[in-house]
């Protein structure tokens, strides 16, 4: 059995897309995904993102499965990627983009809206962010608090940390300088903390300027990554927060640099940023 796929990447964060519109549910179990993502064995990727029916009225469904075979809510660099994905697979069946386009696309964290800009970057309403511990989910405070500059005690260390919930979880940590962290070593141990019954994604950010952060992240799921675009859109929330940017900044990961803001009239975030196709082809299952 084969499987048609197309491989893209938003900043170095890389994905194999599916065609999966025939069905409501992915065509491939999690453990065929994980094998697929196999960076030796497999096509390799940081997940694999199926193009679902819409549901709830909207255009389209994204499911996703990391590359350990969990399943996140979302995934910021992945929805960019899953954009130019649908474009293309429109622009197949002779229905021709107008750009710009948007799509309305149905997530376990809801109703993510990404327009491809005529510059070729895609601009992405990522709604809401959640800052109560109980909706992110975090024990660090009461459910109905928000986590903001809190300790979190990690390898015998206390860290300072400010929780978000972008439809997934995220705990960032100001650091002087984003080189000397130990990420392989203190990444893992932030996921699976205690304090988040869900895991969590770590986000660990040095302030350059009010207008730029530098960041380093160890995702749920996958370890780490060039980028993360929930990531990126938590960090400048959580940067806002603490008083030390302003609501528009580029966030530059090690993949390349996303422009943030966070309005401060409908309190939407908005993520714009690149994705790029790879190769397509045709795997073995």
């Amino acid at each position: 059995m084969g499987l048609a796929f197309s491989k893209y990447h938003g900043l170095g964060n890389d994905f194999i897309l599916v065609d999966n519109r025939h069905q409501s549910s992915p065509v491939l179990t999690p453990k065929q995904a994980m094998d697929l993502c196999d960076r030796n064995i497999g096509i390799g990727a940081d997940g694999v993102i199926f193009a679902l029916p819409g549901e709830n009225g909207a255009d389209y469904t994204m499911r996703i499965f990391n590359s350990d075979g969990s399943e996140p809510e979302m995934c910021g660099n992945g929805i960019r990627c899953m954009a130019k994905y649908l474009e293309a697979l429109e622009a197949a069946a002779d229905q021709p983009p107008t750009t710009p386009h948007s799509y309305q696309i149905h997530t376990l964290a809801g109703l993510i809206v990404p327009t491809l800009q005529t510059d070729g970057q895609i601009t992405v309403d990522m709604g809401e962010p959640r800052l109560l511990a109980g909706e992110i989910p975090a024990t660090l405070a009461h459910a109905s608090e928000k986590i903001i500059d809190q300790p979190l005690m990690v390898a015998d260390k206390t860290y300072q940390v400010t929780c978000i919930s972008m439809g997934n979880p995220h705990c960032i940590t100001f650091v002087e300088d984003t080189t000397t962290v130990p990420l392989a070593k203190i990444g893992p141990l932030f996921e699976r903390h205690q304090a988040f019954p869900q895991r969590i994604n770590a986000e660990f950010i040095e302030v350059v300027r009010p207008d730029y952060l530098k960041m380093l992240v160890w995702e749920r799921g996958a370890g780490p990554t060039m980028a993360c675009g929930t990531g990126a859109c938590a960090a400048l929330v959580a940067t806002v927060l603490n008083g030390k940017c302003d609501r528009t900044a580029t966030v530059e990961l090690p993949g390349g640099p996303l422009k943030i803001e966070w309005s401060a009239t409908n309190n939407h975030v908005y993520m714009t940023g690149p994705a790029v196709l790879v190769f397509t082809g045709e795997a073995a299952l």
